[in-house]
């Protein structure tokens, strides 16, 4: 028997009903989207209770797509808000610290440092724990050089205290760059290079930290802050009670690290602050660990951006951003993938 062919009425209804499926199905994504990129901007505490609460498939796809799309929104400038503050045109930046290195403000500050121009970074090397306590770089946003193959780590001849490398074998813990092998090297070349895998620039990180979202954070300022903003600033700083050591030694393990970014404009700066527990997870979103200058003050009893007019330095220290700088269009696809790929 011959097939029954479906009359041109019903056909036309049938590819209607398809369009209008199709339609309802996007206009239902976007407003989930829209709905998990809200939800994945309240505060940690909140979203660890949702973890914990909400059903796994449920939570999966909120938590996924909202990240994703927090993060392209923030990317593109469409959402998230930035420190920033009016500065004078005319103001020097210097060629190592944006503005003053910091300085001791409360008893809170590591008293034992030892201040080291390294050339290409700066840092501050506690003799009791054994790692540097900060770090300070300027990245020029034109990368000149090639990476070469990762030179051997070392022991600094200039302390006495600076561990082997071998101290923190089988310990659980990476050695941890301060000063940033990869900024570094493709600013300054091999010789600085070598210099980042010195000892004294080394602290104990957590595998999940170092390979994590500290080398995410590093790569997003080196390469994309840097092509959108121009050249960048940054102080980077390890956080350590001394209650803990690493296993055989007495090396400090620190309990937190943060990052100060600095950029300015003809006329404005912006300043992007972090500070991440050193036992933080695999996979977490760098925007969850974003704070302020002055927080950091507290923490560390450190001044930074110390040499900016009072007024100035109160303002851009006390804003606490709720996003990522922005970048360039097709770089905000650059981020994701830095994220996504993982160590």
């Amino acid at each position: 028997m011959p097939s029954k062919r479906r009359s041109p009425g019903t056909v036309l209804k049938l590819r209607m009903f398809a369009r209008k499926l199709a339609s309802a199905i996007a206009v239902g994504f976007l407003f989930f989207a829209a709905y998990a990129n809200w939800f994945v901007r309240h505060s940690n505490d909140y979203l660890n209770e949702k973890r914990e609460t909400l059903p796994g498939f449920i939570a999966k796809p909120l938590f996924a797509t909202g990240e994703v799309c927090a993060d392209l929104t923030d990317s593109f400038g469409l959402t998230g808000s930035d420190a920033t503050c009016a500065i004078k045109s005319d103001y020097k930046a210097g060629s190592t610290f944006f503005a003053g290195i910091p300085r001791a403000k409360t008893d809170k500050a590591s008293k034992d440092i030892t201040i080291v121009d390294k050339g290409e970074f700066t840092i501050a090397y506690s003799e009791r724990l054994r790692h540097p306590v900060w770090c300070a770089y300027k990245i020029p946003a034109k990368a000149l050089y090639s990476i070469e193959s990762r030179p051997n780590f070392r022991k600094d001849g200039a302390f006495k205290s600076c561990p082997a490398a071998s101290a923190y074998a089988r310990t659980g813990y990476d050695r941890g760059h301060m000063a940033p092998n990869y900024a570094i090297a493709s600013r300054y070349g091999l010789d600085a290079q070598k210099k980042t895998f010195l000892m004294t620039n080394i602290t104990p990180q957590t595998p999940e930290l170092n390979r994590g979202i500290w080398r995410e954070l590093e790569h997003r300022i080196a390469d994309l802050f840097t092509a959108k903003w121009g050249d960048v600033w940054v102080i980077v700083g390890a956080v350590s009670d001394g209650s803990e050591t690493l296993s055989g030694t007495d090396i400090g393990v620190p309990t937190s690290f943060y990052q100060i970014v600095t950029a300015k404009s003809e006329n404005e700066i912006r300043v992007l602050a972090f500070l991440v527990d050193q036992q933080v997870g695999w996979g977490v979103w760098p925007r969850h660990y974003i704070t302020s200058v002055d927080h950091l003050e507290e923490m560390t009893g450190f001044d930074f951006l110390s040499d900016l007019e009072d007024d100035v330095e109160e303002k851009i220290e006390s804003q606490i951003p709720t996003r990522l700088w922005p970048v360039k269009f097709l770089d905000a696809f650059k981020a994701l993938k830095i994220h996504l790929k993982g160590y």
